[in-house]
């Protein structure tokens, strides 16, 4: 029984000597190389920070595009896509200015005013400074420029 004992904590003492031996090798870090978007809107020129989800990865393929983008409630410009994206829709309660999102699956919207929503949207990104995002898209319809920034890697 002691034999048994020693053995079994032997095992046991191993296995977790080696799961801490190379925790990197388990799990990734997260990748910040073309995570940034360049959003140009006129002259106006802008940075949004994008989330890491299967829509995003769909929508990069697709980059860099020019979208005539239509308004919508004084508060939003759109953009149907001729393709669906993965989508994992939820509700947000509050729309931020500067919310890049997708409702439905093909429609990119770009918010530019904060509000409240009963809508469900997947979450694409985010204007890293909106300062200025209202004035640029509040006039009627406008061509914007998606096209991913280029940055570091880890």
């Amino acid at each position: 029984m002691k034999t048994c004992c020693v053995i079994l904590l032997a095992l046991i003492s191993t296995g977790l000597f080696a799961c801490s031996k190379h925790p990197t090798s388990i799990i990734k870090p997260a990748r910040t190389d073309a995570m940034k978007l360049k959003v140009t809107v006129g002259s106006a020129i802008f940075t949004a920070t994008l989330l890491d989800n299967e829509s995003v990865v769909a929508l990069k393929t697709k980059l860099p595009m020019t979208m005539n983008m239509k308004e919508l409630n004084g508060n939003e410009k759109y953009y149907d896509l001729p393709e669906n994206l993965p989508r994992n829709a939820s509700n947000p309660g509050t729309i931020q200015t500067g919310d890049l999102m997708l409702y439905g699956s093909n429609t990119i919207v770009l918010f530019y005013k904060t509000f409240p929503t009963s809508y469900s949207y997947t979450k694409l990104g985010r204007i890293d400074s909106p300062s200025g995002l209202a004035a640029a898209l509040e006039s009627g319809n406008v061509l914007v420029k998606l096209e991913l920034e280029k940055t570091s890697k880890q």
